[in-house]
């Protein structure tokens, strides 16, 4: 049975420097069609069903963070600013953290500035039945597995392959866990929590449809990518 009635918490993550960016100015930072990348992943959740939003970022942005990006936009559902750790996988341990209450949890790339409202309906319906899912969409492409010479190894079915995006959804207490085991274990080659669960729990992830223009900011090509799905999006909704 699905709960209807529980505490969700939005884990926005905005601690990574962004090296590929070239730019001194981490990418969740970056203006994009007028406002900094991040505030557009933090107004999403202010807007939706989430009960509160947990913002992690870098020891030397909280301030920058509280004052041009929450306070500036109002955006009242942000309860703490959380400053991140070394790698991803600190940073969402020190958000899973601080969403105490929380029954469930959706753990997202501040990078990620075209999340939509329904993306995030489906998560929170999806893992308040399945403890843990992530949103992704089917590859378009043919992938090859090669080794260190670049030397083809071999071809995966395309159609068994996804490619993972965010927001991942989880029972809280169930990730928590799941980090508690990674952290005796330093297990290191973590790219996303999925993996986490997987690896330390026998509860499997469901993966739900989410969106091929729910890109990451991640070079500066991006950017111009990224704004025009937003201005496609504005022009959408001015014509219903």
């Amino acid at each position: 049975m699905i709960e209807k009635h529980c505490n969700i918490t939005a884990i926005v993550l905005a601690a990574g420097k962004g090296s590929r960016m070239h730019s001194d100015t981490p990418k969740q930072f970056m203006m994009l069609g007028g406002y900094p990348v991040l505030y557009y992943a933090l107004k999403a959740f202010q807007d939706s069903e989430v009960n509160d939003i947990i913002l992690v970022t870098g020891d030397e942005y909280v301030d920058f963070c509280r004052e041009n990006i929450v306070d500036a936009y109002d955006l009242s559902k942000v309860k703490a600013i959380v400053i991140g750790g070394a790698e991803r996988y600190d940073s969402v341990r020190l958000g899973l953290m601080a969403a105490e209450g929380a029954k469930y949890v959706l753990i997202h790339d501040g990078a990620r500035p075209c999340i939509t409202q329904k993306i995030i309906s489906d998560s929170i319906e999806t893992v308040k039945k399945y403890a843990a899912c992530t949103v992704g969409v089917p590859v378009k492409d043919t992938i090859k597995i090669v080794d260190c010479d670049q030397m083809g190894v071999d071809t995966p079915d395309r159609s068994k392959l996804w490619q993972i995006q965010t927001p991942q959804s989880f029972d809280r207490e169930l990730l928590l866990s799941c980090y508690d085991r990674l952290g005796l274990e330093k297990y290191t080659a973590i790219t996303d929590d999925t993996m986490i669960v997987e690896r330390y729990s026998e509860v499997r992830t469901k993966v739900i449809m989410g969106d091929y223009e729910n890109i990451k900011i991640t070079t500066p090509e991006d950017l111009k990518i990224a704004l025009n799905f937003l201005k496609k999006d504005v022009d959408t909704k001015m014509v219903k």
